[in-house]
């Protein structure tokens, strides 16, 4: 029996695939909505469901860069409360610094693209990577200055 599968399994392939599977175990799989019979719509179906899906896939890549483009050069500023020897009380985190391209860049950031190993905890300037794409990854300048 041949079959396209709708889901991954573990032991026949990824979602996509077509594969020949004996009957009992054909039948099985369909009814668990794992897999649909090969027939020419069902492939024709799987074949514009691809395209669409690297259509997408290019558009996100096309936004990432983008968005990268824009981030080139540009820096915010964070200001933190500082103590008497120009100690940050806490620490500047990632949210901080999305809020900060919302409002001084009009950029919206997700705080969870931000790569901080940890949160910058002195004043100065920092350059923390934006990981916008598996293969897009910007830079964006961050001065933490004393209020």
């Amino acid at each position: 029996m041949e079959l396209i599968l709708l889901t991954d399994i573990k032991t026949l392939g990824k979602k996509g695939d077509r594969v020949t599977v004996k009957d009992g175990y054909g039948r099985n799989l369909i009814s668990k909505k794992q897999a649909a019979l090969a027939t020419a719509k069902a492939m024709n179906d799987l074949k514009l469901q691809k395209a669409h899906e690297e259509k997408q896939a290019e558009e996100r890549l096309q936004s990432a860069q983008e968005l990268a483009g824009k981030l080139a050069g540009l820096s915010i500023t964070v200001k933190v409360k500082v103590g008497k020897d120009g100690k940050v009380f806490g620490s500047v985190s990632s949210k901080e610094i999305a809020e900060a391209c919302k409002k001084q860049l009009n950029l919206d950031v997700d705080k969870k693209k931000l790569v901080l190993p940890e949160p910058i905890k002195e004043t100065g300037k920092t350059v923390v990577p934006l990981k916008l794409h598996p293969q897009v990854t910007a830079e964006l300048t961050v001065k933490v200055e004393a209020e």
